[in-house]
Order: C-alpha cells, then sequence, then structure tokens
C-alpha cells in the first residue's frame, strides 16, 4: 500500500469528494439514534443488579461479579463487531446497517426484559454489544454527509447525544426500575424499535452506490482493520493516539463509583446526580464548545488543548479532597474529551468516501478495546491503595496518576502522526491512501 496525496477536501470540482446531501430528518436520525442507544445502555444500570438477584437467586456481591462479566461480554462483542459493520457498511451502504442494528438492539431489550435465565442475560448482552457497533456507521455516516472542514464538528453533535442519552437513561431507569424490574427493557425496546420505524421513512441513503467497495473478511475483524493501516503510518499513529486518550479518560467510568464514596463520602444518590451533571456538561462541550473551538482554533490545538487540560484534570482529582471542589473539576473533565472527536475528524479526512465505514470501525474497535480492558486495571490499582495491599500507601487517586500518565503519552503517536502528513481540515496538504 502506498502513500498519496491530494488536496485537504479534495478538488472541489470533483464528485467523488461532494458531501453526500442530506435532509435536516436524517442528521436528526442519526442523533436520536445515538441518544436511544446510550439511553438504552443506561437505563438499565440502576435495575441490572435487581435482574440478576432475580434470575439467579445470588447475593448482591455475586451478581456484582456476574455484572462485570456482561459487560466485558458486551464490550467484547463490540469490539470484534466494530470493523465487521464499519466494512459491511462500505459496501451495503449506511442506511440498512444503521436500521437493522437499530432493530437487533430492540431485540435485546426484549430479551432482557423476559429473561429466565443468565444464559438469557448474556444473550441479551452479546447481541446488544453487536448491535452497539452501529456506533461505527453512525459516525460513518455523519462523515459522508459533512464537508471535510465541518466533520469533527457534527462528530461533536454525536458526542453531544451521548451525553444526552447518559443523562436521560439512569434517570429513567431509576424511575421505571421503582415500578418494576422490567419495566426499563421493555421500554428502551419500544425505543428502539419506534426509531426503526422512523428511519424506514425518513433516513436516506448517504453512500453512494460508485463509492462502494467490494467487501474483504481479512479487513472486517479488529487485527485485519488495524494490518489495513499499518503500511498508512498516520492513520495507524492517530488511532493508537486516540486509544491512549480513551484509555486515559476511562478511568472516570472505571472508578467513579467507587472512587467518590471513599474520597468525598457520597451517597449512592449523589454519585448519581453527579453523572447526571456530568452529561449534561458533556452535552454542551460536545455540541456547543467543540464547534466553535474547531472554528476559532482547528482540529491540532482542539487535541492539544483538551489532552493538556484531561492531564491537569487528572492530577487534580488524584489529590482534591473536597465534593464541592470536585464538582469545579469536573467542569474542566467535560472538556477534556473534545480531542478525541478532533482525532476521528482528521482520520475521516485522511481517507476517501468509500472507507469511511473502515477506519470508524477501526477507531471503534480501539475504543471497544479500552472498554473491556481498562475496568480491571483501574479498579485493581484503586482497589490496591485503597487498603487492598498492606504494604502500599493508601492513596485512592492512583488510578488518576495513572491516567493522567497515560495522557501525556498521547502526545506520542500525535505528533508522529503530525510529521507523517495528517493535517487540519482547513490547512490539509494531503489525502492519505
Amino acid at each position: 500500500m502506498q502513500e498519496t496525496r491530494a488536496p485537504a477536501g479534495g478538488d472541489p470540482s470533483s464528485e467523488n469528494n461532494k458531501a453526500a446531501p442530506a435532509s435536516a430528518k436524517a442528521i436528526v436520525f442519526i442523533l436520536i439514534t445515538v441518544v436511544i442507544d446510550v439511553t438504552g445502555l443506561g437505563i438499565i444500570i440502576p435495575v441490572l443488579p435487581r435482574l440478576i438477584g432475580e434470575v439467579s437467586g445470588g447475593s448482591m456481591a455475586d451478581a456484582a461479579v456476574i455484572g462485570g462479566w456482561l459487560m466485558f461480554a458486551y464490550a467484547f462483542m463490540q469490539f470484534l463487531s466494530a470493523p465487521l459493520l464499519g466494512n459491511l457498511s462500505d459496501r451495503l451502504g449506511r442506511r440498512p446497517v444503521l436500521l437493522v442494528g437499530l432493530a437487533c438492539l430492540g431485540i435485546d431489550y426484549t430479551i432482557m426484559a423476559l429473561a429466565q435465565t443468565l444464559g438469557w442475560l448474556f444473550a441479551g448482552r452479546i447481541l446488544a454489544g453487536m448491535a452497539a457497533a452501529t456506533f461505527v456507521t453512525a459516525f460513518a455516516y455523519v462523515a459522508d454527509v459533512s464537508a471535510p472542514e465541518k466533520r469533527a464538528a457534527n462528530f461533536g453533535l454525536v458526542g453531544m447525544s451521548f451525553g444526552v442519552g447518559f443523562v436521560i437513561g439512569p434517570a429513567l431507569g431509576g424511575l421505571l426500575g421503582a415500578l418494576d424490574t422490567r419495566a426499563p427493557f421493555v421500554v428502551a425496546s419500544l425505543l428502539c424499535f419506534a426509531n426503526v420505524a422512523f428511519g424506514l421513512f425518513v433516513l436516506p441513503e448517504s453512500l453512494r452506490p460508485e463509492s462502494r467497495r467490494r467487501f474483504d473478511w481479512r479487513r472486517a475483524n479488529p487485527v485485519g482493520s488495524v494490518l489495513r493501516y499499518w503500511k498508512v503510518k498516520p492513520i495507524l499513529m492517530l488511532i493508537a493516539a486516540f486509544a491512549l486518550l480513551e484509555l486515559a479518560l476511562h478511568v472516570y467510568p472505571a472508578i467513579w463509583a467507587y472512587f467518590t464514596p471513599a474520597v468525598y463520602g457520597w451517597s449512592t444518590t449523589e454519585v448519581g446526580l453527579s453523572l447526571a451533571l456530568f452529561g449534561i456538561l458533556l452535552a454542551f462541550a460536545e455540541g456547543v464548545v467543540l464547534r466553535f473551538a474547531l472554528a476559532r482554533f482547528g482540529e491540532h490545538k482542539v487535541v492539544i488543548g483538551s489532552t493538556a487540560l484531561a492531564i491537569v484534570t487528572f492530577l487534580l482529582f488524584a489529590f482534591v479532597t473536597s465534593g464541592a471542589w470536585a464538582y469545579g473539576v469536573m467542569v474542566l473533565a467535560s472538556l477534556s474529551g473534545l480531542g478525541s472527536n478532533a482525532m476521528k475528524g482528521l482520520a475521516a479526512n485522511a481517507v476517501d468516501e468509500s472507507e469511511q465505514g473502515e477506519v470508524q470501525g477501526a477507531i471503534m474497535s480501539a475504543k471497544a478495546a479500552v472498554f473491556f480492558v481498562a475496568p480491571p486495571i483501574l479498579t485493581g490499582l484503586f482497589s490496591a491503595f485503597s487498603g487492598g495491599v498492606a504494604w502500599l500507601p493508601v492513596f485512592p487517586g492512583a488510578p488518576f496518576l495513572l491516567a493522567a500518565l497515560i495522557g501525556a503519552l498521547v502526545f506520542v503517536p500525535y505528533f508522529a502522526a503530525r510529521r507523517r502528513g495528517i493535517r487540519d481540515s482547513a490547512g490539509a496538504d494531503g489525502m492519505l491512501r
């Protein structure tokens, strides 16, 4: 595979470089799809321990262990499926992959609502992990219909939808779970099927037939998706930088529910409220701040600035012992992930239209790998420095120090990608193939 360069957005007169037309309804559908995906994921958090207890008959401690393996099954299937669905969408188009994936997610929630055994729960989570990989196709769809200079900002709208779903899901799950353990899953299922029906009428195809490519199994798996870019070093380095940033940022979902009660003395309710607030801050940062920052500074400065801010935020959380101050640090934390979407935009602009699904699949596989690798590392470190290992000092903030170190490492592959040709959409000097 040989690297070649072409003007940043391509030749404006070239038909192959024009963004596919899209109605406002289609963009709204994509954003609603992400909200529903994340809402469905969050809606089960408050009631999943009770549901596991109902079908297993074990204690809460047993439910926690089973819940961890359910999360692993979900993340591992997403890791395997992301490049597959990305490549399928490059061959068949975005529309069918999105609609079928959303329908499968509805089936998953139906299975969970009817589950009578642990086998049913695992089957549902495996199916959900496969279906949730439609995030890949959603990002590819947005890349199809966005001009190169707008891609990172529009990816931010998808990130905003993630934040909205993260606010709605746990709150709705808590309210419905008070009525019945199965009710949240029924509602999540109905939301998915309603969105499928909506999409059948309003979602146009974004990938033109002439831009589609042959499906290749060698490229439609996590290893193949990385090997595909092994010789395209700028993309490979960008994916590595993205994965490191996601690994560092995963410290929040991995240990927040354990760290805040231990350090700030927060109750379960306070932990839930803090997560809801963070979801609101995240939605604002991704949907409003990112768009302004990209227009004002460009992708490169957003990556540098937000990654540096992430490092500072990790260090603050490692040492701040006041819950009141923690809320202030959360505001900074909501801005520290903007670099992820900026890097997705840089990657999308570095490949042609027929590879948008594949490159987003490779990125999502990296994120899914982090999702099932990070929790045992970070929670294990938290446990070790919270009295779990007698000879270690008690320092619950240790995972945040590790996250700060990992955040600093992001700059190594990122600057390697810049040296090898990755440029901002407004001033790129080459499309890499």
